[in-house]
This record gives C-alpha cells, structure tokens and sequence, in this order.
C-alpha cells in the first residue's frame, strides 16, 4: 500500500489516503512550531498525495484548526478529507489568564467541555469559523474516555451519547457532514459508543499498535460487522515504536516500563534479521486491518514528514511478521500486510 492510494472509509461515501495528517503538532503540543513549518508540512503531504486531514478545536486552543484551515483554504475542496471534534468550546481569554499545559504559545481562547446538544453545535460552527471551510466531512466526539476524563468518565459519557449523538447525528442526517464517530484513547469506550449508538467512524489513539492487540477481542471485530471506520493515532505508542527501546524511551506519554522495553528489543531484533525499521512495521501493521482504512501521524518538520512517508512505503516481506507471530510477539488473529 502507498501513502496516496484510496481507501474507502468504511460504510461511508468516502475516500481518504492510508497515510493521514495529524495536526496535533502544528497546535504546538510541548514546543512551538512557526508559521512557516506548518504550512511547509502540510504543502509537503500534500504534494505526496496525502489527502485526509485530521485536527481538533483541542490542538493549541484553536491554533491547529486556523493553521490547518489557512493551509488548505484554497485547495479544491472536492479533493481532500477533512475531520474535526466537538466536546470543548473555546471562550476569547487574554494570554496571561490561560492554563496552556501542554500547549505553547497557542491561540487566545480557554477550553471548556461542553457535550450537550447546543453545545456541540456551537463547537461545530466555531469550527467552520477557524478552519475557514465551508464543511469538515467526519466528525468525532472528543476525549470522553476514562483517560481524560476519569471518575467524570461514566456521565460525561452519557451526556456525549445524548446531546452530542443527538446534534451529530442530525447533522448527518442533513447531508452536512458524512461520517460521524468518538475520538478517544480507549478502545472500551469507543465498543460501548458503537453498542448503543449507529457511528460510523472511531478515532482510537495508541491502542492498537504492535504493543498492544485487546481491541481484536471485541471491538474491532464489531466495526467489521457493523461496516465502522477506524482511524489509529499514536502507532507508535506515544514514542518508543519510532525511538526503539533506548534510554528514556516514552510508552504512552510516560517512561517505557522494563516488560515494554524488553518487547520492544525483541521486535527489533526480528527487524534486524529482515532489515525492516521498527517504525516501518508499526506504521504498515495498522492500516492492514480491514476495519483500519487509515492513520495519523503527527509530525513536527518537513523531514520527520518525509521519513514516516519512506517508513510507510518500505518492502517488508510477509516472513516477517511470520516470525512475530511464531515468536509470541504479535497475536495470531493480527492481520498483516
């Protein structure tokens, strides 16, 4: 598969490129990014064929949808996917009065959950404001995930499932966007999202990875059936899937405990054996899933871009991962390219 190839996605009446844009980085997540970088990068993709883009009111506080929206604003719009989020409403703050953690140097505006009817209209809107587009074609419910939220977790579930499902699935209904879904890191919430509402789309962050197969148990299997799209951010685990298990490798935003970091060094040196890079076979396992039409990569310089597109395309021969699977390092029932 190469980064520019088409992929349905899912049930619905949509293509988008196997290789996607996360625009995470360019709403300066920990450090800042210029003006120049992110436009650099998102030309850079684009002139790779890379055509499905990805961003949140969340990324910098509005900062990654106005760099997204300028990027692309005078793109055919016909040509290229586009996905955003609604749960968080952002309210004009001055600088000196804004909690950035994690983010820096980003946009004016505070950030406040919000996922009734109205408000999830209201994010929708504001995000057409910033994006400066005249439509986003997939949109996913934001962070109601345990991770996020924690003992919150079980009612701002609920809420999501009432007043967000209610306002996104009228909207869907109305032909104003075409795919509708969750956007969390646990593939738990997002089984029980599809057990009691019709979505036809999940965004899951870092937990289907080639650390980490639960969501083969029930989830993935049910977005088969049912027809759902599953996009997978953060195929690297957060880091040590692109670092290898050096000092200081991250796993989920965290030091890499000792039981990752050995298999971790185990996997790498079955990519010894057949010269295949770690991060080119955490990058091509995910998208060989048939219900995984694409993922996210967020990047933060024209040359990281460039070398997640070369991992993506590089030949891994199918012994490979034979000998993951023999090896106990990949479960059976994993498709692989």
């Amino acid at each position: 598969m190469k980064p520019d190839d088409k992929v349905k996605f899912g049930r619905v009446d949509l293509e988008v490129t196997p290789f996607g844009f996360g625009t995470a980085p360019i709403g300066n997540i920990f450090r800042e990014i210029d003006e120049g970088t992110s436009d650099a990068m998102i030309q850079e993709a684009w002139d790779t064929g890379v055509r499905y883009f990805d961003t949140a009111p969340m990324y910098g506080h509005g900062l990654a949808e106005l760099r997204t929206g300028h990027s692309l604003r005078w793109k055919e719009r016909d040509d290229f996917v586009l996905s955003s989020k609604v749960g968080r409403i952002l309210k004009p703050a001055r600088k000196a009065d804004i909690d950035y953690a994690p983010w820096t140097n980003a946009g004016r505006f505070t950030m406040h959950f919000d996922y009734s009817y109205d408000g999830t209209m209201r994010s929708f809107e504001d995000s057409l404001q910033r994006l400066n587009l005249e439509r986003m074609d997939i949109c996913f419910i934001h962070d109601i995930d345990v991770f996020t939220r924690g003992a919150e977790q079980p009612e701002v579930f609920k809420q999501a499932m009432d007043g967000a499902w209610k306002a996104l699935s009228g909207l869907r209904d109305q032909g104003v966007v075409k795919a509708i879904g969750v956007g969390v890191n646990e593939w738990e919430v997002c089984h029980a999202a599809l057990q009691q509402r019709d979505f036809d789309c999940f965004l899951l962050a870092g937990r289907y990875t080639l650390l980490e197969q639960d969501s083969l148990n029930d989830f993935l299997p049910l977005c088969v059936e049912r027809g759902a799209a599953v996009v997978v951010g953060g195929g690297f685990n957060s880091g040590i899937l692109a670092t290898g298990a050096k000092e200081g490798a991250k796993y989920n935003y965290a030091p890499a405990p000792a039981e990752i970091i050995d298999r971790v060094r185990k996997i790498e040196a079955v990519c010894a054996e057949y010269d295949v890079p770690l991060p080119a076979a955490a990058l091509q396992f995910v998208v060989a899933h048939p219900a995984v039409p694409t993922f996210m990569a967020g990047t933060r310089t024209v040359e990281q871009l460039q070398q997640n597109l070369r991992w993506f395309s590089h030949p891994i021969p199918d012994q490979f991962w034979a000998d993951l699977k023999a090896k106990g390092l990949l479960r059976d029932d994993a498709p692989t390219p």
